[in-house]
């Protein structure tokens, strides 16, 4: 179980709480309107922030004192923080080792990585080359390496088209239910959060609201989820 206990993020004026639970092998969508605090909630759970107050937990554990290294996150960006130098093996390599001194059964590991992902062929290309479906699927396959339990999605396929994009989170959900992680994902999309969530927290007015079921949700969404929808 993932928890959040009296967490206060602030930034000067700015403010965000969060005091609530995410079951194990679960799937959130984290929504609500820009600048609401959704990525600083996922920052905060990786360790890229620290909270003025509370604690992150997993699994009974306290995470709050560990640097983002030594916390069983994986969080993919929407830039997917991809090395332009690097060949897509490569980079997919960096989720086992970072100086990518690979041994055979970990570059096996990496072939497997990028078949599962739909690119196989594709190893010794850059970034550069690949298209945007392309370079999120090379995101996707690191992180599949890297076999974290708590996968933390940050708008990674934003700028793709719809089909797209349904594509990529068909492949996200399988690959999660594979590792059994805990994933949450930051979307604008109510139809991705539809698509692939069991749960949805709401980011608004400076608080994360405890989860609530998905189609719970939309079929009778609070006054802050109703403006947002529009």
């Amino acid at each position: 179980m993932l928890a959040l206990e009296g967490v206060v993020i602030a930034y000067e004026d700015w403010r965000l709480t969060a005091d609530f639970t995410i079951a194990a092998g679960s799937s959130t969508a984290i929504i609500g309107p820009s600048g609401a605090g959704k990525s600083t909630l996922l920052d905060t759970i990786a360790g890229f922030i620290e909270p003025a107050e509370g604690r992150v937990l997993w699994e009974g554990r306290d995470l709050t004192p560990l640097p983002p290294a030594a916390r069983p996150v994986t969080l993919l960006f929407q830039d997917h923080n991809l090395f332009a130098h690097l060949t897509v093996a490569q980079n997919v390599g960096l989720g086992l080792r970072p100086d990518l001194r690979l041994d055979a059964a970990e570059r096996a590991r990496v072939a497997a990585a990028l078949a599962e992902t739909g690119l196989a062929g594709k190893e010794g290309r850059r970034p550069g080359e690949l298209s945007g479906g392309e370079r999120s699927r090379v995101a996707l396959a690191r992180a599949l390496l890297r076999n974290r339990p708590i996968l933390l999605l940050d708008e990674p396929f934003a700028a793709l088209g719809p089909a797209l994009r349904a594509e990529m989170l068909d492949l996200v959900a399988r690959i999660r239910a594979e590792q059994g992680a805990t994933l949450l994902m930051v979307s604008h999309a109510p139809e991705d959060a539809r698509r692939i969530a069991d749960q949805v927290v709401l980011v608004d007015e400076g608080r994360a609201a405890a989860p609530v079921e998905t189609e719970a949700l939309f079929a009778n969404p609070p006054p802050g989820l109703r403006a947002y929808l529009g």
